[in-house]
């Protein structure tokens, strides 16, 4: 097949095409389809009307728009798509510019298989909620996620609540695809090893050590840590986690075990990292902390390789649970032992005691005892980064491709049906 995706915004900075519809892309070219992706250059002006190549997958960035530039960016991405007389559409996100293109080759090319992909929760309860958007832009964004999916000849889901969100708009289950993300091939060369490990139960009440904000401004460079034998990974965007807990929970983890370090990747949508910086200065924790920031992707892997044990907290939220979580999916195809709270699709990419280890959300005391547990036990961290990594074996996007292409098929069968449905009743 032919297939054009329609991105969000660009390749770069933001992680849907590079983590979810790029490797999927390339997966799809491996098992012989044409696949071109035609993204906005949202985000990432510098990359507009340009056209790049990765692994055999073109990446199209339409030109820059004058101001306001809505209708025009929106007519370019509908032109760049046709251009390539696609046999089906694969939309990323039901929302923004190529939601419109969509929704217009909807109109004009209604025998034109669409296919919508939602790897998050936009309207209420979601991103909406989460990032200072315009009014209007909620309206229309909320509008567009109904609506969107609503028209869909076939939708592919990144995670389970999604798949029950879906069908609860009234969509019917053959039309829905649950299309988890998935790992890259590269990094899953894992020898063949054996283990046994049978789960173990924990009884643990959480912590009441609840610090407020303080009025520091504390930047990344004032944190000067001292060498350390055991390294945990925060790899985070922050807005998933109350940083609170992660606090109390190191308050817990360095009273006994003076020798960590937690090395903190990432960067809040809303600063909410200044925070967490200020609340393990007034605890004085400074020592214990790393923080780095944002950190380029082809810097992650040796960040990665530092760690002894990654975490993975999150308070219990629709926008949690309707998440795909590529990072736990990078960390496991790392094979780190992973702490991760049990919340949406964790419970689903990891068995507790095997693959890694899920706790309580929102629950610091229980965070620290585990992180306790696998520090002072090298057997089970290594049994857990075994049963991680060959637990993200099932999540190759190789093995994904095909659930894609049963979207495909579902979405031509379904188009060939409503079109041929609407030429009957024109007939007089």
């Amino acid at each position: 097949m032919r297939i054009v995706m329609l991105a969000p915004f660009g390749i770069r900075p933001k992680g849907t095409l590079a983590a979810r519809m790029l490797p999927l892309a390339q997966a799809l070219v491996r098992r012989g389809h044409q696949v071109v992706i035609v993204a906005p250059p949202v985000h990432n002006p510098d990359d507009a009307a340009t056209c790049v190549e990765y692994e055999g997958v073109p990446v199209i960035h339409t030109a820059a728009p004058r101001a306001p530039g809505v209708a025009q960016q929106t007519l370019a991405l509908l032109q760049a798509t046709l251009r390539q007389r696609p046999d089906v559409v694969h939309l990323f996100k039901p929302k923004g510019y190529a939601g419109l293109a969509a929704l217009a080759l909807h109109h004009l090319r209604p025998a034109l298989p669409l296919v919508v992909d939602t790897d998050d929760w936009e309207g209420p309860g979601g991103w909406n909620d989460l990032l200072p958007y315009p009014s209007a832009a909620k309206r229309l964004f909320a509008w567009q996620e109904r609506d969107l999916l609503r028209r869909a000849d076939a939708i592919t889901v990144a995670s389970r609540a999604l798949e029950t969100l879906v069908w609860s708009m009234g969509i019917a289950p053959d039309r829905v695809f649950y299309l988890p993300n998935g790992v890259r091939p590269s990094t899953l060369n894992l020898q063949p090893s054996t283990f046994n490990l049978q789960p173990s139960t924990l009884n643990l009440q959480p912590s009441t050590f609840n610090p407020q904000p303080s009025t520091l401004n504390l930047q990344p460079s004032t944190f000067n840590p001292q060498p350390s034998t055991f390294n945990l990974l925060l790899y985070t965007r922050f807005w998933e986690l109350d940083v609170r807990e992660v606090v109390a929970a190191l308050v817990g983890v360095a009273a006994r075990c003076p020798n960590v370090r937690l090395i903190i990747v990432g960067k809040g949508e809303r600063g909410e990292e200044n925070e967490l910086l200020r609340l393990v200065q007034r605890t004085g924790l400074a020592s214990f902390v790393d923080y780095r920031g944002w950190l380029m992707p082809d810097h992650i892997p040796a960040t990665l390789a530092e760690a002894d044990v990654a975490l993975m907290p999150m308070r219990d939220t629709l926008i949690n649970r309707a998440r795909g979580l590529a990072k736990l999916l990078e960390l496991m195809g790392a094979g780190l032992p992973i702490v991760a709270s049990r919340v949406g699709q964790a419970a689903e990419y990891l068995e507790h005691g095997v693959s890694g280890w899920l706790v309580p959300p929102e629950n610091p005391g229980a965070l620290a005892e585990a992180v306790l547990r696998l520090i002072g036990d090298a057997d089970l961290r290594q049994r857990l980064g075994i049963g991680a990594q060959y637990a993200a074996r099932q999540y190759s996007w190789d093995l994904l491709a095909p659930i894609a292409e049963r979207a495909y098929a579902q979405a031509v069968n379904q188009s060939y049906y409503q079109f041929d449905s609407m030429s009957i009743n024109r007939i007089p």
